[in-house]
C-alpha cells in the first residue's frame, strides 16, 4: 500500500506539471521501475482513476473535517471553501481533465457535497446568505472561486499567503454576506 501511495503521489505532482508526462516519468518520480507500477495500475487511465478517488477521499475528508471544527455555519462555509481551494491545488490536472471528459461521482463525494449544499439554506434562512440568489448558483460561484484561486496560485501574480482570504472576502460578497 505505500507503494502505492508513493505512486499517486507523485503522479499528483508529475501530472499537475505535464499532463501528458509518460508513466516511466511517474515511475521515476515514485523511484520505482515502471515494471513496478505497473503492478499497482494497468495502465495510465487506471493510474489517473485512482488519482481522481484519491481527490475524492481527500475532498470528502476535508470537507467533512470543515463542518466538525464548527457549529458556526459561516465557518463551516468558510472552511469548506478553505478545503476545496486546497484539494483543488493538490488536484490541479483534474479539472483540465474533467473540462475534457465528464467524471462519475461516487457516494461519499456525493454525501459531502450534499452537506456543504445545505448550508446555503441555513444561512439563507437566517438572513445571512442573500435569498435573492438561488442555491444551485452559489454552488456555482463556490466552484468557480474555487477554480478561479487555483489559477491564482499557479500564476504566481498574487502573493499566496493572501489568496485564500481574497477568495474567501470575493465569495462571500458575492452571495451577499457582510
Amino acid at each position: 500500500m505505500e507503494s502505492q501511495q508513493k505512486i499517486l503521489d507523485s503522479a499528483i505532482e508529475v501530472l499537475n506539471e505535464d499532463f501528458s508526462a509518460p508513466i516511466d516519468v511517474i515511475a521515476d518520480k515514485a523511484g520505482l521501475s515502471r515494471r513496478t507500477l505497473h503492478r499497482y495500475f494497468k495502465d495510465r487511465t487506471a493510474l489517473i482513476d485512482a488519482c481522481l478517488l484519491n481527490m475524492m477521499q481527500t475532498w470528502e475528508t476535508a470537507m467533512l473535517q470543515a463542518c466538525s471544527n464548527s457549529d458556526d455555519p459561516v465557518k463551516q462555509l468558510e472552511g469548506m471553501l478553505y478545503a476545496g481551494i486546497d484539494c483543488g491545488v493538490k488536484y490541479a490536472f483534474l479539472h483540465k481533465l474533467s473540462k475534457q471528459q465528464p467524471t462519475s461521482t461516487n457516494s461519499k463525494y456525493t454525501s459531502a457535497r450534499e452537506k456543504w449544499f445545505q448550508l446555503i439554506p441555513q444561512l439563507q434562512q437566517k438572513k445571512i446568505i442573500s435569498d435573492k440568489i438561488d442555491a444551485a448558483w452559489i454552488r456555482l460561484l463556490f466552484i468557480q472561486m474555487i477554480h478561479t484561486t487555483i489559477e491564482a496560485y499557479r500564476s504566481g501574480d498574487i502573493a499566496p499567503n493572501e489568496i485564500k482570504r481574497m477568495a474567501w472576502y470575493s465569495f462571500r460578497r458575492s452571495i451577499g454576506m457582510k
